[in-house]
């Protein structure tokens, strides 16, 4: 397995969604296009990933990487953000893909969404010591007891780019994207949402 380090400065990378400056809506962490983030929903999504990071069943290679020290302090030191932030960029692009599916009639089966949370291949490449690693420290920061939105979203990814003509698409689509306003919370507006590798990485995976 590539490193800790490695594998969530590969998922950092890919193209911003576009943030907005406008006021936001009272107990939000974000709003984007026409969802609202409120700060509790942010909270419970948090409070279930932290929770699956320290109960997680890690293989000894990596228990030997971590030194002594947890699987949560490392993730944030070495993304420079903490579980919140990284759990609301989750979910602020799992809102902005589905907002497109549904503008574009996109429709996504129960085994698709199974294919991408139970394999260990990242939406990156990246390969991982199991499936559920794969959610906990690769791009999705999501606790496999949650992971069905963000399944269905990059699935839902996958053939949006493939209805928008694969890779010579790819100017659409970051267009229609881009159509999608995000403003974050004071508190996150640091926040730099990504896109970017899922679509041409997933279809890679062997169910």
């Amino acid at each position: 397995m590539k490193s800790i380090r490695v594998a969530v400065a590969a998922a950092a990378a890919g193209m911003a969604l576009t943030a907005c400056s406008s006021p936001m809506q009272a107990g939000a962490a974000a709003v984007v296009g026409n969802e609202r983030i409120s700060a509790s929903q942010l909270n419970e999504e948090t409070r279930a990933y932290v929770a699956a990071l320290r109960n997680a069943k890690l293989p000894p290679q990596l228990e030997a990487a971590l030194a002594g020290r947890s699987l949560e302090e490392v993730l944030e030191q070495e993304s420079g953000a903490p579980a919140n932030r990284r759990v609301l960029q989750r979910m602020v692009e799992v809102s902005a893909y589905s907002q497109l599916m549904a503008r574009h009639n996109v429709q996504v089966s129960q085994a698709e969404i199974d294919k991408i949370i139970q394999s260990p291949l990242g939406p990156d490449g990246t390969q991982y010591p199991s499936a559920e690693l794969q959610l906990l420290i690769g791009q999705g920061a999501v606790a496999p007891q949650n992971a069905r939105e963000y399944g269905r979203a990059l699935a839902g990814l996958i053939k949006l780019r493939q209805q928008f003509g694969g890779q010579g698409g790819e100017d659409r689509f970051k267009k229609e994207l881009s159509t999608v306003k995000v403003t974050f919370s004071p508190r996150f507006d640091t926040l730099n949402p990504r896109f970017g590798k899922v679509a041409e990485q997933q279809p890679q995976q062997q169910g």
